[in-house]
């Protein structure tokens, strides 16, 4: 259904986008995990059926739960969990470039609560998956490297083991009860770097920093850009991009139209009270601009007038990546979520170049083709 969809798209269009997608989420299944896993890690979930703990209350409100059900595997598999569909539904309709893999979090080896053993396992075994099962088998497909973060040395090792492959571009880290500006994790951007990758965070559960779930979903689900809030605020003021000058972050899924208000309110604040943080040597907003980037996706409705607003208000169109969020319920279409008659070297820079130009090793990618 939804690949005819996309067919209908193409052939209004009458020609594809390059794009370089900043958020697919792959899924794995703790079955296909098992090759991949040393013992004794192996066998908790052969023998004793282990799952990672799942906090999130509420289903999403939506037919096919945090998915969108044209994106099921046709055998009745969960979406994502199919690189040949996958490929047709998204890469081959849409005309990528390329797909920055982002995981379903699921498992989420950076947040689990103890058992640092089998949280290092578990990353392990997902960033080999990956690799021997998506980035090797497409060459548009690029990987982020999972780690057991709250273990800062594990996740080095880990880093320095799977960070020079080619096709690995990101380290990811989830966003939920730990604040990774923090200098415990420091050694985790200092690997980054010297790699050449970048740092990818994306909300997970409990997504917030100082609360609980509130009580409905579409609350949580409007105030997530709050914990992207947090993070951005913290990596900033706690002097990471001070001590990591090349270290590029990503923030996904959390869209970017917040970026404006926390601007001003970080630089107000740094004019006020500085002295707290005398390693911090520069405006935030102009660090901001400098190392963060920005994915669009979930994009709220705009006319043109009001999104090319809010890029002024950022200072620059220069740190807005499109993602499309395939497959999950609020997928965002790269035909139809941005505003109509958008300028087309505006478009290039937000499908193609923006991301180009802040992911290092995708430096080797070709020029982009023309959006008009």
């Amino acid at each position: 259904m939804a690949v005819t969809s996309y067919q209908a798209e193409q052939k209004s269009n009458q020609k594809k986008l390059n794009l370089i997608d900043t958020d697919i989420h792959e899924r794995v299944m703790y079955e296909d995990l098992l090759a991949y896993l040393d013992q004794p890690y192996r066998r908790y979930i052969t023998d004793c059926h282990w799952l990672q703990e799942k906090h999130m209350p509420y289903t999403q409100p939506a037919v096919a739960g945090v998915d969108r059900a044209d994106a099921i595997v046709p055998d009745g598999r969960p979406a994502g969990s199919d690189l040949s569909f996958m490929q047709e539904q998204l890469l081959d309709a849409c005309g990528h470039q390329a797909g920055i893999l982002t995981g379903a979090l699921d498992p989420s080896p950076s947040s689990m609560h103890g058992w640092y053993e089998m949280a290092t396992a578990l990353a392990t075994a997902y960033n080999d998956w990956q690799i021997e099962n998506w980035l090797e088998k497409d060459e548009r497909l690029y990987g982020s490297v999972h780690i057991a973060a709250q273990d800062p040395q594990a996740a080095v090792r880990e880093i320095e083991r799977v960070g020079s492959h080619p096709k690995m571009v990101q380290v990811l880290l989830p966003i939920d009860d730990i604040m990774w500006g923090d200098p415990y994790y420091h050694p985790i951007f200092e690997a980054a770097q010297r790699h050449d990758l970048m740092i990818g965070m994306h909300h997970n559960e409990p997504p917030v920093y100082y609360g609980k779930w509130p009580r409905y979903f579409i609350e949580w689900h409007t105030l997530i850009p709050t914990a992207h809030m947090n993070q951005v605020t913290n990596m900033v003021f706690n002097g990471v991009f001070e001590k990591f000058e090349g270290l590029k972050l990503m923030m996904i899924e959390g869209g970017f139209t917040y970026v404006p208000f926390l601007m001003r309110k970080m630089d107000q604040q740094y004019k006020d009270l500085r002295h707290e943080v005398p390693w911090v040597k520069r405006m935030p907003s102009d660090t901001i601009r400098e190392h963060i980037c920005f994915t669009t996706q979930p994009l709220e409705e705009m006319n043109k007038k009001t999104f090319l607003e809010v890029l002024d208000q950022m200072g620059t169109d220069d740190i807005v990546s499109f993602s499309t969020d395939y497959p999950h319920w609020d997928y965002d279409s790269p035909f139809e979520a941005l505003p109509p008659n958008l300028d087309a070297n505006l478009q290039r820079k937000l499908f193609y170049e923006n991301a180009l130009r802040f992911y290092p090793k995708l430096k080797g990618l070709a020029g982009g083709v023309s959006h008009e």
